[in-house]
Order: structure tokens, then sequence, then C-alpha cells
């Protein structure tokens, strides 16, 4: 079959989604199908990499970040002229995978209904928790993206629905899709619980079979002699709680080594901060690192720290560190009890400075038990369990149960 996937983001840059379409596609392909992943372009020096990937189809945009890693295409008629040019020559799409939850969510419903094509959804937003952690006036912000998906799919049935939050946001979108997928069974009984969709397919994102193999091969069977070290990676914005974590890490005293791994636009002020402490001889800026050195730290490290409270539809960095036998400090209650073993649980709290405390207390424990070699244990089933190819399983079965509705 063919598989369009339609994506907020180039599938090249920083962010899980991305990771996940990437591999998702490369799943595929080892499968025999043919995959056309549709995304805004990117600007700058990053429009080189993957530019003449026959799998990527561009469409104008514009940046919408100082770094110019993120781009935005307005869900127009322009941009929908360029997606059907890009198939001149392409073979006949079968389905469209909508992997968006903005933009690109619209120009998939759009370009289904154009061509007559069932869709599949993977919600992949906390959109109610994302506006709210990253926007001032985050009720005017959804009372205008839901009029904005109203406009965008007018006529379509996600232009129908009415209601002014997060939830009918998805609702507006889902009404339009024949299957909706979610990456973790917390988020799919919330869509549900919410009216978003009866019954939502749990499929994991998961983690790459090969690069998986080679990371747990080379590893150490023993641990290097030397202080805990934690590793934190992720795109370094306030719903992540970066900063939340390293004024936790001061206050901890703990004396341990910390990589953080990744970028975004809170790195100054992360650096300010550690500054501001003196904890700068415990914690190291790695920087955007490869999706196959990334994976090596994480198995490298004493423990991963996870951070983000309520925003994760499925938090990935937890699983693949779970995956390579690395045990996680995870904040989110949620995530904690679906990764299950290998996990120091911060105890949750409602206000911010408790948190900290809390997360401070949790890497304490940590600290403690890594040094005493009493670490908690990740469920040994998870390395099968995460595999891209058992997901992409999953996945194939939730695209046929589509195409058999479809002609029904």
């Amino acid at each position: 079959m063919h598989v369009v996937m339609f994506a907020d983001q180039h599938a090249e840059t920083l962010g899980g989604a991305q990771v996940s379409t990437r591999l998702q596609r490369r799943y595929l392909e080892r499968a025999g199908h043919t995959v056309t992943v549709v995304a805004p372009e990117r600007h700058g020096s990053l429009a080189r990499s993957g530019a003449a990937d026959p799998s990527y189809l561009d469409i104008p945009s514009i940046p919408v970040t100082p770094d110019r890693e993120y781009s935005f295409s307005w869900p127009g008629r322009r941009a929908d002229r360029a997606i059907d040019a890009g198939f001149a020559g392409r073979p006949a799409p079968d389905l469209v995978h909508v992997q968006a939850d903005f933009w690109g969510a619209f120009l998939g419903y759009r370009f289904a209904a154009r061509h007559g094509l069932p869709v599949v959804h993977t919600m992949h937003n906390r959109v109610d928790v994302g506006i709210r952690a990253t926007v001032p006036l985050p009720g005017v912000v959804l009372w205008l993206l839901n009029g904005w998906r109203r406009l965008a799919l007018r006529g379509l049935p996600g232009g129908a629905r009415t209601g002014a939050d997060g939830w009918a946001y998805l609702r507006g979108l889902a009404a339009g899709a024949r299957a909706v997928t979610a990456p973790s069974a917390h988020f799919a009984r919330r869509l549900e619980a919410h009216g978003v969709r009866a019954e939502v397919d749990v499929v994991w994102n998961g983690i790459d079979d090969d690069v998986l193999d080679r990371v747990i091969a080379a590893a150490p069977e023993e641990r290097a002699a030397g202080r805990p070290r934690f590793v934190w990676l992720g795109r370094m914005s306030p719903e992540k709680r970066l900063l939340p974590f390293l004024e936790a890490l001061a206050l901890s005293g703990v004396d341990c080594e910390v990589d953080l791994i990744g970028g975004g636009a809170q790195s100054g002020a992360a650096r300010r901060l550690i500054a501001r402490h003196g904890i700068e001889d415990r914690v190291r800026f790695a920087g955007r690192l490869t999706y196959d050195e990334t994976l090596r730290r994480i198995a490298a490290a004493d423990a991963l720290v996870q951070t983000s409270i309520g925003f994760e539809t499925q938090g990935m960095t937890p699983f693949e560190a779970a995956s390579l036998g690395t045990p996680a400090v995870v904040s989110d209650p949620d995530i904690a009890a679906e990764v299950g073993g290998g996990v120091w649980a911060v105890e949750p709290r409602d206000d911010e400075p408790g948190r900290v405390v809390a997360l401070a207390r949790t890497l304490r424990r940590a600290a403690a038990d890594i040094a005493g070699g009493t670490a908690p244990v990740p469920d040994p089933r998870m390395p099968g369990r995460f595999r891209q190819s058992s997901r992409t399983a999953a996945m194939i079965a939730v695209y046929e149960r589509t195409l058999r509705s479809a002609t029904v």
C-alpha cells in the first residue's frame, strides 16, 4: 500500500513525533510498502539534509523559531496545489496517516477529502496542556484554534464540530478519521473519556530494532566506577520543565554528573541558572546528538530523568531507557505507571515549588540507590515490546482494518 503521512514539522527535525514518523516510514518500507511524508520545508543549513529523499514531499513554509528548526505551512489552496502537484509521478495513495495536530492535520484531511481516501489519525498532542504551558491567555488561543479548525476544514466533518477547548479541537479533527491511535494507554483512555473517539487503538511509538541491538551489544556489562550519572534529554522549552529540574538538582546537593541532550529556547536560561547555583561541575551540555549517540548516552547513564508533567502523550525517553536497561526518575505519574518497573516515581504535587522539592528528594534517593547497587531494574520484556518492527506490525493491522471498512 501507499501511505501518505502528514506532519506539522519535517521528519528530520528534533522531536518525539518526528522520530516516530521517521521510524514508521523506514519500517513500513522494509515491509514492502510505499510512504510519502508531507511536511513543511526546512530553512537555511537544515534544508540540505534529506533534501533529495524521494519519500519527503516538502511544502512551502516559513520558519517560526529563531534557530529555524521548526516551520509553519498555511493550510490553504497554495499548499493544497503544491501537495497535489507533488504526487505527479508517484504511485496512487491508498490511505492518509495524519501524524499532526495543527496545519499538518488540516492539510491531511483536505488532501484525503479531495482524493477520497480514508484517514488514520495518530494523536501526539495534549493540546489543552500544551497550550497552557506555552502561551499566555490559553483560553483565547484555544477559542481561536477551534475557529481556525472550522475555517480550514469547512465543508468537512471536522469543520462542523463546535466547542472552544482543547478536547473540542481534538474531537473536531477525529470527526474525519476512520481510526484514531494514541502512543500510550493513558492518553488513549483520556481521548475516549472526553469523547474524541469511542475506541482508540494504543500503538506505542517504538525504538529502531537495529540501533537497539547495536547499543545493547556495545553496552558494558558492569557499571563503570564514578559518581552517579544522570541524563536529561528533550526540547529545552517550558513544558519539558528543564529549569525546575536544574533547581531540584541544586537543591538536592547530590554529587553527580548530568548530561543535558537537546536544545531550544531555554538553553540560555539553563546556563544562567547553572552558573547562579554554582553547579557547573555537575552539568554538561551535550547539544543535539544523533539518534544512535543519544541512545548510547542513555545506555551509559545510571538513570534517565523525565521531568514534564501532564504534557506528554507517551513520553518516549523512559521507554527508550527501559529498553536499554536504564532506570528512570519519572515525574509524570501516568508515564511511571505505563513504563512499570525500573522507575523512581516522583511524588505528585500540585504546586511548582512542591514539585521541585519532591524531585530533589527523588534525585537523592536515586543517587543513593545507584551508589549502593540497589537501583530498580526495568522490565526485561520492554526491549521486545518496544521494538519498531512490532509497533509497525500493529499499525499495519490498523491500516488494513481501516481499508476494509472503507470498502464497506
